[in-house]
């Protein structure tokens, strides 16, 4: 059995609270805090990376101004993309991971295979996911792991309507969204008009 398939209480409607008290990874440098929205209802799924410290501490995923330019790229208001009955956000790895030499660490490689396959079928209603960072690339999309991102991002086309790959919003990346200005001149025309058509 794959390990994307091992997850035996898949749907369960406690599945939200355990995924909630998970301790898999208790040796976490601020302790485990998982960090999600999810519905049965859900409509459009955001894949991340994981939560930072700031997003630890507050409990918020995208409370922040990678958040803002999200919401903004979406073209959706703070409690329309709060309000998981029409957006999840799922995470990679649903802990902070920790900081490294070069920033924060990768998603914890224990929290997808115990977890995502049963929200994904939690959410059987989703029409549209975001693809955030290569960590959700590679789980979601694993035929094009030899890619970089932005060669994923790139061929949008071929993963449109339903699979949309983004850059990560964060402002580090204004760099990228500058010398990459087809994104916005192609993709988040496209990516708005699907959300706004999902939503209505």
């Amino acid at each position: 059995m794959s390990t994307r398939s091992s997850m035996t209480s898949v749907g369960t409607p406690d599945l939200l609270d355990r995924a909630r008290a998970c301790r898999i990874c208790s040796n976490l440098p601020l302790g485990p805090r998982p960090l999600f929205q999810a519905s049965p209802s859900s409509k459009i799924l955001i894949a991340g990376q994981a939560p930072g410290s700031k997003t630890h501490d507050k409990g918020i995923t995208f409370d922040d101004p990678s958040g803002n330019r999200l919401r903004d790229w979406m073209g959706v208001d703070r409690d329309t993309f709060y309000d998981s009955e029409k957006i999840a956000v799922l995470p990679m790895g649903f802990c902070y991971p920790g900081t490294g030499s070069s920033g924060d660490l990768p998603p914890r490689s224990e929290c997808a295979p115990a977890w995502r396959q049963a929200f994904l079928d939690y959410m059987s209603k989703v029409e549209l996911t975001f693809i955030i960072g290569r960590y959700a690339r590679d789980w979601h999309l694993p035929d094009r792991q030899s890619e970089t991102l932005t060669e994923t991002i790139k061929d949008w086309k071929a993963l449109a309507p339903d699979i949309i790959p983004l850059p990560h919003p964060s402002p580090r990346n204004n760099r990228w969204l500058k010398q990459n200005d087809w994104f916005g001149e192609e993709v988040l025309p496209m990516l708005r008009d699907r959300v706004a058509t999902i939503l209505a």
